[in-house]
C-alpha cells in the first residue's frame, strides 16, 4: 500500500477515534435519541447528493439501518450519557469483532478456525476484566449498553455478509448513506415520546452541540466511509481492515488530552487483551508456530 495511502487510513482511524469524544460532547447538550436523529437525518440528507443508492433490496437496507444505526448507536449514545467514559467505549466497542465471530457461525453456519477460538477466548477473557471493573470506575449501564451497541453492530455486519452471499456487492459508503434514512423516525419518535423533558433547545442548538452532529453525519460517515471504501476498492481488505484496530488507540488518546480521562489498571489490561485478541484473530498479529524436528 502507498505511503499516501496508509496516511488516508491513518486519517480514518484517527476521526473515527475522535468520533467518541464528539459524542460526549454531543450528550452533554443533546438527548442521545435526539442526538441519534440529527446525526442520520443530516447523514442522508447530505450523503444523498453525494452518491447514487445502492443496488441492493430494501429488506436489506431495512436491516442495516436497524442495528448499525439506531441499535448500535442508541445504545453508545445512552451508555456515554450513562456515564461510561469515551475511551473504554472505544475500546469495549470492538468487541463487535467477537460477536460477529460467534453470530456468524451460529447463523450463517460461517467455519471458525483454532486461531479465531483462541481470539474469542482471549477476547473474552478481556470483556471480564472490564465487567470487574464494572461499578467502581465504569457504570455497570453504561458498560452493558456498549456491549449491547456492539453486539447490534456485529449483527449489521452479518446483514452484510448475508448480502454479500446472496450476490450483492453493495458499495459501503452508499450502503451508510442510504440505511441512515431508516434509523431517522425511530430515533424522531423515542426522542419525542421520552426526551421532550430532557429537551434544552438553547443547549440543542449551542455551536458545540452543532459542531457535534456535523462531525457526525459529515466527517465521521460521509469523510471517513467514503475514503474508507475507495481504500478497499483499492487494496486488498488484509491491508486495510487492521488499520481499524487502531481506532481504540486514538479513541484513548483524545479522551485523555481534550476529556482529561485515564484508563484504569484494568481496563488497560483488558483493553491490551482485546486488541492483541482481535489483531491475532484477524491475522494482523502472526502468531508463532512451532514445528517438530524430524527424527533422526
Amino acid at each position: 500500500m502507498p505511503v499516501k495511502d496508509r496516511l488516508l487510513a491513518l486519517a480514518v482511524v484517527a476521526v473515527w477515534g475522535f468520533n467518541f469524544v464528539v459524542i460526549k460532547w454531543g450528550v452533554a447538550g443533546v438527548p442521545p435519541f435526539g442526538l441519534g436523529a440529527l446525526r442520520f437525518a443530516a447523514a442522508f440528507g447530505c450523503g444523498v447528493f453525494l452518491v447514487r443508492a445502492p443496488a441492493l433490496p430494501w429488506r436489506y437496507l431495512a436491516a442495516y439501518g436497524l442495528t448499525m444505526g439506531f441499535g448500535q448507536f442508541a445504545c453508545l449514545f445512552w451508555a456515554i450519557k450513562a456515564g461510561m467514559p469515551a475511551s473504554a467505549a472505544s475500546i469495549v466497542l470492538q468487541a463487535q469483532a467477537l460477536f460477529t465471530l460467534l453470530l456468524g457461525a451460529l447463523w450463517l453456519s460461517e467455519p471458525v478456525s483454532a486461531r479465531q477460538w483462541l481470539s474469542l477466548a482471549a477476547g473474552s477473557g478481556a470483556l471480564a476484566l472490564f465487567a470487574l471493573d464494572g461499578g467502581k470506575t465504569l457504570p455497570w449501564a453504561g458498560l452493558a449498553l456498549t456491549l449491547v451497541g456492539a453486539a447490534s453492530w456485529a449483527m449489521s455486519n452479518l446483514v452484510v455478509r448475508r448480502a454479500v452471499r446472496d450476490g450483492y456487492q453493495p458499495d459501503a459508503l452508499a450502503l451508510v448513506v442510504y440505511a441512515s434514512a431508516v434509523p431517522i423516525l425511530p430515533f424522531a419518535l423515542m426522542w419525542a415520546l421520552f426526551e421532550q423533558d430532557a429537551t434544552h433547545w438553547p443547549s440543542v442548538l449551542s455551536a458545540r452541540s452543532v459542531f457535534a452532529v456535523a462531525y457526525l453525519a459529515l466527517v465521521a460517515t460521509l469523510f471517513g466511509y467514503g475514503v474508507w471504501s475507495r481504500l478497499l476498492a483499492r487494496h486488498p481488505v488484509s491491508q486495510v481492515a487492521p488499520f481499524s484496530l487502531l481506532v481504540p488507540l486514538f479513541g484513548v488518546l483524545f479522551s485523555a488530552l481534550l476529556l482529561g480521562e485515564r484508563l484504569s489498571a484494568l481496563q488497560l489490561a483488558g483493553g491490551v487483551l482485546l486488541i492483541g485478541a482481535l489483531a491475532a484473530g484477524s491475522g494482523a498479529l502472526k502468531l508463532p508456530t512451532f514445528k517438530r524436528k524430524a527424527a533422526g
